[in-house]
């Protein structure tokens, strides 16, 4: 028998592995933004567009976007700007579940806690790691998703305009301005994406633990990971939805007839309320509380189904 002043051994520290976790999440960014795509591309215009002097509108609503944008360019139209978003989804995705992952790991007390504030923070530092490749990714989608906006726009005024592809497109932007051209708008995406983080991360967690264990002690069973995922992803979407069309309206680089331009975040704010009304802020919130609930529903599941410890024998 050991003396009555032993303590029993320590747990041993759990140990943090990085790439199955940036494996996992770059198969969740793909697999999620195949899914949701079309939403995206409906959301991008609903938000670009302006109200006109009389109260006109080019879309009505999002179905009336989703009936003009199929009539006009057919089904894969509705992928327009996908080959960018896939192709960069993965390390933009990656980034962002291994990041908070690690930034959780790391802000852990000893005793196994970890405080709603130090969630938030893992969370908002993990949305600013991102921002080296969303900021590009949501540059170029977006040229290509408003790029049929702007070509039915022309038309219906009798002009046209020359369409370019996201190579092209930054081919250009590295020629006339550098690579800091493929940065622009940086600022309104670091805003909206470490706020939506600081919103979405502590949210999951919270709702994940919530749920039914396959077995005591263990794992949240998936469909509850892909339910909180859905409620976290939507709810942190809709909170920081007003950025996120300051965001878009920036990073619009070709505008349509009488749309305005923005010198600054500050800039674009004041006009928007000023013209349009504190309304204008919420254009396209619920197509992208109808996006990010699947898509981060999705890839919350992917990444916890933990394809890649499978793949690397770490399961």
């Amino acid at each position: 028998m050991s003396s009555s002043g032993s303590k029993s051994p320590a747990p041993p520290a759990q140990q943090f592995s990085l790439l199955p976790k940036i494996v996992n999440g770059g198969i969740a960014g793909i697999v999620g933004v195949s899914v949701v795509f079309p939403l995206d591309l409906v959301k991008t215009r609903l938000q670009n567009q302006s109200v006109g002097a009389n109260g006109e509108k080019q879309y009505k609503n999002m179905l009336d976007c989703f009936k003009k944008t199929y009539a006009a360019e057919g089904y894969f139209g509705m992928y327009r700007g996908s080959a960018v978003n896939i192709v960069l989804i993965t390390p933009e995705k990656a980034i962002k579940l291994a990041a908070n992952d690690m930034f959780r790991h790391y802000l852990t007390h000893s005793d196994g806690s970890l405080p709603v504030f130090r969630q938030m923070l893992a969370g908002g530092s993990a949305g600013a790691c991102q921002i080296i490749i969303t900021t590009p990714m949501e540059l170029l989608k977006i040229q290509m998703q408003d790029a049929g906006r702007i070509a039915a726009q022309a038309k219906a005024e009798g002009r046209t305009v020359q369409r370019t592809t996201a190579l092209e497109l930054t081919r250009k932007l590295l020629r006339e301005r550098g690579v800091f051209g493929l940065y622009k708008g940086v600022t309104a995406t670091a805003a909206r994406d470490v706020s939506f983080s600081v919103v979405y991360f502590p949210l999951f967690a919270t709702l994940n633990d919530l749920g039914p264990k396959e077995k005591p002690g263990g794992s949240t069973v998936f469909w509850w990971s892909f339910l909180s995922g859905c409620l976290a992803g939507s709810t942190a979407a809709l909170a920081v939805n007003p950025m996120d069309v300051v965001k878009t309206r920036m990073q619009t680089l070709t505008k349509g007839s009488g749309e305005r331009q923005y010198s600054s975040i500050v800039d674009c704010i004041v006009q928007t309320m000023k013209y349009e009304g504190p309304t204008a802020f919420f254009k396209g919130g619920m197509c992208r509380m109808i996006v990010i609930a699947p898509l981060f529903g999705i890839a919350q599941t992917v990444y916890y189904l933990g394809i890649a410890e499978r793949l690397l024998g770490l399961k």
